[in-house]
């Protein structure tokens, strides 16, 4: 059997395509108009609607729900949020804890609600388990657990190579770093509840009604344009579609293989018995989950980036990226040379200039938005959910301010990325200094990071 490229994701061939939801009928008013049928969109009618019973709240999504990161992702629910970092320097650590301690929560209130709207997502709490492979790597990674823990995760844990082995034997694997706040679950069986809940819950849902433009109180649609007092962008990656917002987020490529079912006795040479999701320290990191199916769904960045901000149309993958990302799986557990590769697809993230993610109401427009997650989308889509209810609710005057609302991520600013040609060839220079990087840590015996890396970093904003 050949690898199946493309056809969105490996998670719908799986899972099958939804049926589709109406479009738009023509010009229509609502309390609430949500741009995007991904996680952040449906997560946050669904918090709305269970507050405000009353309101009446429009989805519009360009294709159908969970098209884009919400039905291609890595399946990675854990407590990561990009910028946090660059939270504490702006804010104060003692805000950055807050905001680390919410996404801690955030993982237990996705699994909580899954569990109180049956939606079976194939949801196993295992945690998450980053792994070192060189000197280098070690280093990054120690850095990496003090930092951790000096934002409140007490209950992480360092190990060491025979440890490390004990949990899961990837090879050449020195150290390793885990913690429990992080589950494995499947994309789009989880996408596809939500939308049914919200749907359930009286939120109304129309789908191939692609938004070409945002203004204040309008959401524009070629079958008519939706007025609400509050509109709100939940689209990531694909936000560079929407009229005045081509530099806003960069949809920055990430691609995925899942192999075929491995037997019991390739199962039994791995490990994985704790079914963690698994990462790497390298600068072009990788992503894995042991599915439910038992196999191998692996992720990392192929072609990074498309000229102009453009976004695939079905997830196709190029055949170079698809064979690094099988050497990377055959490197971690070379026992493995011959498993085929069932399926290769891609997908966008929106990532921000200062690659920190944001949650956003504009009080003077009513205009909102949450996004950039950076990859760590699948549960902090759930926290901006969250947040833009709570920011809603107090603006609207049927609340005051919130802990949620009081984050520092909130109603963050940054400024725009550059202009083509320089944006291409930015991230090009960035993700080629970084696989040199690895190249050159992976057969090196230092523990110092690469410099190279490190300027990459400091010139990307990372």
């Amino acid at each position: 059997m050949s690898t199946v490229n493309g056809g969105i994701s490996f998670w719908y061939a799986q899972d099958g395509t939804p049926a589709p939801r109406e479009p738009l009928p023509g010009d229509i008013s609502a309390d609430v108009c949500i741009v995007g049928g991904g996680y952040t969109g449906l997560w946050t009618a669904y918090y709305l609607k269970k507050a405000v019973p009353f309101l009446n709240i429009t989805v519009l999504e360009a294709k159908f729900c969970g098209y884009g990161a919400s039905g291609r992702n890595g399946g990675w629910l854990y407590n990561g949020i990009a910028g946090r970092d660059r939270y504490a320097k702006l804010h104060g650590h003692e805000a950055a804890v807050r905001l680390q301690q919410a996404m801690n929560a955030t993982v237990g209130e996705v699994v909580d609600v899954c569990e109180q709207e049956k939606i079976d997502a194939d949801v196993h709490r295992g945690g998450v388990l980053e792994v070192a492979l060189s000197p280098a790597q070690l280093a990054r990674l120690k850095a990496f657990h003090a930092a951790e823990t000096a934002f409140g995760e007490t209950d992480r844990e360092m190990y060491g190579a025979r440890e490390t082995a004990d949990r899961i034997r990837v090879t050449g694997a020195v150290g390793s770093s885990w913690t429990p706040h992080g589950a494995r679950l499947h994309p789009v069986k989880l996408v596809k509840g939500l939308a049914a809940a919200v749907e359930a819950l009286g939120v109304t849902i129309h789908e191939s009604t692609p938004v070409t433009e945002i203004k204040p109180k309008h959401a524009v649609t070629p079958y008519g344009t939706v007025r609400a007092p509050y509109v709100l962008r939940c689209t990531e990656g694909f936000t560079a579609s929407l009229t005045g917002q081509r530099r806003t987020w960069l949809p920055m490529n990430s691609s995925m293989i899942a192999t075929e079912p491995l037997d019991d006795a390739q199962w039994e040479s791995i490990g994985w018995d704790g079914r963690e999701t698994l990462g790497d320290m390298a600068h072009a990191y990788m992503y894995a989950q042991r599915t439910a199916d038992g196999r191998i769904a692996l992720g990392g960045r192929g072609v990074p980036y498309r000229f102009g901000s453009k976004t695939d149309n079905d997830g196709r993958t190029q055949p170079q990226t698809i064979e690094a990302l099988r050497d990377i799986l055959t490197r971690f557990f070379p026992q493995l040379a011959g498993v085929r590769v069932d399926h290769a697809w891609s997908g966008v993230l929106g990532v921000p200039r200062d690659w920190c993610a944001t949650v956003t109401l504009d009080r003077s427009t009513g205009l909102g938005w949450a996004g950039g997650y950076v990859g760590s989308g699948v549960a902090t889509a759930n926290l901006a959910a969250r947040t833009l209810r709570d920011l809603i609710k107090e603006d609207s005057g049927q609340s005051g301010p919130t802990d949620l609302t009081a984050l520092p991520w909130v109603n963050h600013k940054v400024r725009k990325w550059e202009p083509e040609p320089l944006r291409w060839l930015g991230v090009q220079t960035m993700y080629a200094a970084f696989r040199g990087a690895d190249h050159r840590e992976s057969t090196g015996h230092t523990a110092a990071t690469d410099r190279v890396a490190v300027l990459a970093n400091r010139l990307s904003g990372r």
